[in-house]
Formats: C-alpha cells, sequence, structure tokens
C-alpha cells in the first residue's frame, strides 16, 4: 500500500472514529456517513473481487455511488479509468480498447462488448492480451487534447493524492465543512479536488447528479438549475470551469464569493498551482507517461507560456496559439477571448487575425435571444481596455463551442483547429469588411449564421 493511500484510508477511519454520525456523502437521495463508509467500500471491493476485476471503467452519473465505487478501486489499487460522458461512441471504444478495460460499472457496457452485469452491477469481458501499462498505474485519465483520439494520462496513486493532499493545506483556513461537486466526477479536477479532499479534511460531499446541477447534455448549462443546487445544498465549496463562473457571476458578486483561480493540466494530475506560485515547465507530482508510450521523467513541457510577476505565475496563452496581423502585430487569441468573455453578455469567444487587417470573432451568447445590438455594446465595452491591433473589429454569432462537437477539451480548452475548419471561409476570408468611425470605436458589420446545430 502506497504511504499517501495508507495515510488518506487512516484519515477516513480516523473521521469514522471521531465523527460517525457526520454526513460523508450525500446525493439528495442516498446519505451515508463516515461510520458507514468503510463497510460500504468493502462491499463493492467485495464484488469487484468476486468477478476479477483489474481495470475498470467507471461510467456513472455523480453520485454516492460513483464515490464508492472509485475508492473501492483506490483501495485495492485496480486500475480506475472514470469515463466522460460526453464521450462518443467511438471515443468509448477507443478508451475500452486501449485501456484493455476487463469491468465496466454503468450503462453502455453491452454495447462495447461486456456482457450482462453481475448482481453487483459489474459487467465483464475477456482480455487476453492488454496493452502493458506504466508501473504503478492505478488511474488512466482520457483527456482529448489537440488529437482526434483521447489520449490516456498514466498516474500513480501518489501523485494523485499528493495534489489532493496539497490542495487541503491551502484551504485548511477556510474551515470547509461541505464541497458540492459542480463537475462530473470522470473530471480528474472534480475527482481529487472535490472527493478526496474534503474527505482528507472530514467534510461531507454533496453529490447530484448532472442534470440537478443545471448540466443540459454535453452543451449547455442551466445557471437557474445550477443555483437550485447552490440553494439546496448550502456548500462551503465549489468547483467551476471559467464558463460556469461567468454563468453565476452575479450570484457570486453579491454573496461576496471567494474564488481562487486555479492553473492545472490532465499529466500535472489536473492541478499545479492555486494563487500561488507554478511554473509552465512543471515537475515532482506528474504523470507517469502517456498510455501506450514511453515513460516521462524529470519536467514536464506543458505548451502553456507564462512569465513571474513577483511570486505570482502570470500565464500568456499557449505556445502555438498567437497570430500574427497584417500589421505585424503579435495577438494571443486567448488574452482577447478572456476580456470578452468576461462581459455578462457573452458565454464563449475565439478571436482570429492572422494576415487580417482587423481581427474577427466567433460569438456564443450568454442568451440566444440576446440582440445583435447587445452584442454589439459588449464587444465595444471589451475593446476600451484593448489596445488598437488588438480589438475586434468582425464578428458572428455560432453555436457553442462543445466537447460534443469536437470545439471544446474536457478540461475547457478551445479547439481552435476544429473550429477554423468549420468556420474557414469566413475566418480567412481576406479583406476589411468594416468602417472605422474613430480608433477606438469600429462599427460592427454583423453576420449571423444559421445553424442547425442543438
Amino acid at each position: 500500500m502506497s504511504d499517501r493511500r495508507e495515510r488518506f484510508l487512516d484519515r477516513l477511519a480516523a473521521h469514522a472514529e471521531r465523527a460517525p454520525e457526520a454526513t460523508a456523502l450525500w446525493d439528495g437521495t442516498q446519505r451515508l456517513s463516515y461510520g458507514e463508509l468503510a463497510a460500504a467500500i468493502d462491499a463493492r471491493r467485495a464484488r469487484l473481487a468476486a468477478v476479477g476485476a483489474t481495470r475498470v471503467g467507471l461510467a456513472l452519473d455523480n453520485g454516492v455511488e460513483w464515490a464508492l465505487w472509485d475508492l473501492a478501486l483506490l483501495t485495492d489499487s485496480c486500475v480506475a479509468v472514470p469515463v466522460p460522458a460526453f464521450f462518443g461512441d467511438a471515443q468509448r471504444s477507443h478508451l475500452v480498447e486501449r485501456a484493455g478495460l476487463d469491468a465496466w460499472i454503468g450503462p453502455g457496457g453491452e454495447a462495447l462488448g461486456f456482457g450482462t452485469p453481475d448482481p453487483g452491477g459489474v459487467a465483464t469481458r475477456p482480455v487476453p492480451a492488454p496493452l502493458a501499462l506504466h508501473p504503478g498505474t492505478t488511474r488512466i485519465t482520457f483527456t482529448s487534447g489537440t488529437s482526434d483520439a483521447p489520449k490516456g494520462v498514466c498516474l500513480d496513486t501518489e501523485t494523485v493524492l499528493a495534489v489532493a493532499i496539497s490542495l487541503a493545506e491551502v484551504v485548511a483556513p477556510a474551515d470547509i465543512e461541505r464541497h458540492l461537486a459542480m463537475l462530473p466526477l470522470a473530471t480528474l479536477l472534480e475527482n481529487l479536488g472535490g472527493l478526496y479532499l474534503p474527505l482528507w479534511l472530514g467534510a461531507g460531499v454533496a453529490l447530484p447528479g448532472a442534470a440537478e446541477l443545471g448540466w443540459q447534455g454535453a452543451s449547455g448549462f442551466d445557471a437557474g438549475a445550477a443555483l437550485a443546487a447552490i440553494e439546496r445544498y448550502r456548500p462551503h465549496s465549489l468547483i467551476l470551469m471559467p464558463q460556469q463562473l461567468q454563468a453565476l457571476v452575479e450570484r457570486a458578486l453579491a454573496a461576496g464569493w471567494p474564488v481562487a483561480e486555479g492553473y492545472g493540466l490532465s499529466e500535472c494530475a489536473s492541478v499545479v498551482c492555486l494563487n500561488r506560485p507554478g511554473e509552465v515547465e512543471v515537475s515532482g507530482a506528474t504523470m507517469l507517461g502517456y498510455l501506450g508510450e514511453p515513460p516521462v521523467a524529470g519536467w514536464h513541457a506543458t505548451g502553456d507560456l507564462g512569465r513571474w510577476e513577483g511570486n505570482a505565475l502570470v500565464l500568456e496563452g499557449r505556445r502555438r496559439e498567437v497570430f500574427i496581423t497584417a500589421y505585424g502585430r503579435n495577438v494571443d487569441p486567448q488574452w482577447v477571448e478572456g476580456v470578452l468573455a468576461t462581459r455578462p453578455g457573452i458565454a464563449q469567444a475565439l478571436v482570429h487575425g492572422e494576415a487580417l487587417a482587423h481581427n474577427r470573432a466567433l460569438i456564443v451568447p450568454a442568451a440566444a435571444n440576446l440582440p445583435d445590438a447587445a452584442i454589439e455594446a459588449e464587444i465595444a465595452a471589451a475593446n476600451t481596455t484593448l489596445p488598437d491591433y488588438a480589438r475586434v473589429s468582425e464578428w458572428r454569432r455560432c453555436a457553442p463551442f462543445t466537447p460534443h462537437n469536437d470545439q471544446l477539451t474536457a478540461n475547457g480548452r478551445l479547439r481552435r483547429e476544429a473550429i477554423l475548419a468549420a468556420y474557414r471561409d469566413w475566418l480567412t476570408r481576406p479583406g476589411a469588411n468594416v468602417t472605422t468611425t474613430d480608433a477606438s470605436r469600429p462599427t460592427y458589420r454583423v453576420r449571423p449564421i444559421t445553424t442547425t446545430e442543438e
């Protein structure tokens, strides 16, 4: 047993002895106390052992069951492979074959070659010659990255718990007693920051399903439903993607939420730094390697650009995402997109200006019925904070960028090549189609697009 896994399990036992009636896990239907936690985990360990499961796909919705199965896998050093709900059939099939899964927990297993689940809910299949894993691998998190086929990031328990424990040390002064998991538990960040971290602290974890949290498939987010969940569970902590926080920003400001910004990537067990010193090249708690590729050691190049301001790491975009305007100016599109996304009426934006006299933006409005004039006003307001070469002069509405349409990665980054391919004719068309009344207030020529995408 690894040192940190032993320490983690010892902490759970200590919480059970100190406060056996305290809530550990709750999903709105099922509630489990710390005193009941060990027996519930042991029951699932027995089910896994009975069928000889060693590499297990976990495809459940958020809930107490997801957490219990995950903790059972962690306790026995089985290989856990969380399955993102937004993965399509081809991606799921790739995940199953690449990871050599011999067991599946959740719906959809029969279509992937697994048998009928046993009474304990575990479906199995024979795997004669599974791909060898990096020594020590106990978790494979699949990240879409920039390629079509998801890549499997191999992690060990020591690394995952090292990150969770270090985060617990950072947030300890906040005296968190209840965490609400707002992201899918298949997301490594929520898995370690929203399950292991609060359990380490002895806090309760609220685990409602995706629909109750406001998730609408892979492409929508209902802020009203999310607020209702927050009202119901009344958490002391949340982990939010930028798009979620933007949708909830008025409530957050009114309630005085303390928001701490984090930075990380799956290859480094999801979190590198949390409003604390960090590095763009990272060593220490990093992955063992990509599934099926040579092991890695030493520093990991993240591909992110940054600079130090005193003891703070300031990120400045991706290494290869800078474009050069027709006037020879270098522009980081993420910088401009970040400014646009701070406007309440703009949910997402992609900015392009390679070899163009004026920058163009694809805009996803915060509400489908938002008038063009309101979007223009939001862009104009954003432009006042930007230098002239970085301002947006032309824009179009577009459908949301989502993992479902392959225009957003699992951790919320734009897949620029895919978006550029979808809108290439407009984004790259030469010439300018804007008249300027003064240096800071361009007149927009709006070009709405019709889309049938949900």
